[in-house]
């Protein structure tokens, strides 16, 4: 028999329905975190590199594809289920890869797992996360696994070997953090690695009762120190070490060489995220990946990185016979279809995501997965379509979006649409 909830439990999750009452888009689960976070936490989930150019870029790229309307339409059918590298999901949007997530938002790895297998749509594990992959792959099974290469190929094997062991079946690596960025924003907002016990870090635990309380002294209270648990085979480093930095540099000497070790070694779906150019996507298909993601970092490495958005139709039209994928800036419903209309496979949001574990856990996700899902339905229905394959550049105007690409690969993106190709390696 299933023991029924405690008074407290109950309490606790009638408090977290009437606050997600007030949340009614994404953006509300950003305010709300920066009012619990302290602000290095907050500072370094929402910051990007140097000037913010590459984050702010990502996001005017929207603002500048305009939407074309059909009408009279029977769209009472509408289906948001998509085709994805052998799988249907309920949805063209997963979780992105977000490292310390559990530093942010209690147990956030798990949060964020269980919300997305529960709704039917992918998360994809950090290498840099707090939890071990093999507890978050037991909770939610269809999680995807980044990792940050090794630089020597005995590692990469043994990494291979223990994320196979896990049952998870697709590798995804991330190809644009070669170089450790500069963290100039971090350090100003008082972001360390390692953290560092400090009268600082003591007044903003004073001054963020709820997170200091429900989520920093709670973990350590009921699972001590928080290990960077899946960047190698083994353990990582603590939270509170020097170790860390050692554990996530000294990769510049990876090149293509690792890619195909991986790609020889490894059976499952092989994804590489961080393409920006369309030589690297060519590359990356001959080299056997399945699928790319396009992206650069969220904004956090190279200051001035062109916009995922705008790099989308040159990728596109390189590798035509691929799955192509994308993040970086996405916010709303309308976000994601402008970005299948330009012949997006999927779209990963990450920041959001991470927001959403903060606020209210679990229950925060699955409402801003909920949220997302109902725009798209709207959006969709206002658009005349009821299936996500039917979304093509036909449905945007393009006149004003500073991408010479976009309007060279038109008449590809508007041919390119049904369910992704499935690669065989």
């Amino acid at each position: 028999m299933t023991e029924a909830p405690s008074a407290f439990a109950r309490a606790a999750s009638a408090l977290t329905t009437r606050r997600l009452r007030k949340i009614l888009a994404l953006r509300d689960f950003e305010t709300a975190a920066a009012r619990k976070l302290p602000k290095p936490i907050f500072g370094y989930i929402s910051g990007g590199a140097e000037t913010n150019a590459a984050l702010d870029g990502n996001q005017a790229a929207f603002a500048e594809i305009d939407f074309v309307t059909r009408v009279l339409r029977d769209v009472s059918g509408r289906t948001l289920d998509t085709g994805l590298l052998g799988r249907t999901y309920a949805a063209p949007f997963g979780i992105a890869p977000m490292g310390v997530s559990s530093l942010s938002g209690y147990r956030g790895d798990l949060a964020l797992a269980r919300a997305a297998e529960a709704a039917g749509v992918p998360m994809i594990i950090s290498a840099a996360s707090l939890i071990r992959m093999e507890e978050i792959a037991e909770a939610a099974p269809g999680v995807w696994y980044q990792a940050y290469l090794p630089p020597d190929a005995a590692d990469v094997s043994a990494l291979l070997k223990r994320v196979a062991a896990t049952g998870i079946d697709t590798f995804v690596i991330t190809v644009d953090s070669l170089v450790v960025p500069s963290r100039e924003n971090n350090l100003r907002n008082g972001y360390r690695t390692p953290l560092r016990p400090s009268l600082k870090l003591a007044w903003d635990g004073i001054t963020h009762p709820g997170w200091a309380i429900g989520t920093f002294l709670r973990t350590f209270a009921q699972h001590g120190m928080p290990h960077f648990e899946n960047a190698d085979a083994g353990r990582g480093a603590p939270l509170l070490s020097s170790r860390a930095v050692r554990d996530f540099s000294g990769r510049e000497r990876l090149s293509w060489a690792q890619v195909e070790q991986v790609r020889r070694e490894w059976t499952g779906k092989l994804v590489l995220k961080g393409i920006l150019h369309p030589r690297d996507a060519v590359r990356a298909r001959d080299t056997g990946a399945d699928a790319i993601v396009v992206s650069n970092h969220g904004g956090r490495q190279l200051d001035h990185a062109l916009s995922p958005m705008r790099a989308l139709p040159g990728v596109v039209a390189a590798v035509p016979d691929m799955p192509v994928m994308i993040d970086g800036g996405f916010w709303r419903g309308t976000d994601i279809l402008k970005a299948l209309g330009l012949g997006a496979a999927f779209v990963f949001l990450g920041r959001p995501f991470d927001y959403a574990a903060t606020v209210a856990g679990q229950p925060g996700v699955g409402h801003a997965i909920q949220l997302l899902v109902n725009e798209l339905r709207a959006d969709m229905g206002m658009l005349g379509l009821t299936t996500i394959p039917e979304m093509s550049a036909e449905a945007l105007s393009l006149a004003r979006f500073r991408c010479p690409a976009a309007a060279a690969s038109a008449p590809e993106l508007l041919q390119r649409r049904g369910p992704p190709l499935k690669r065989s390696t």
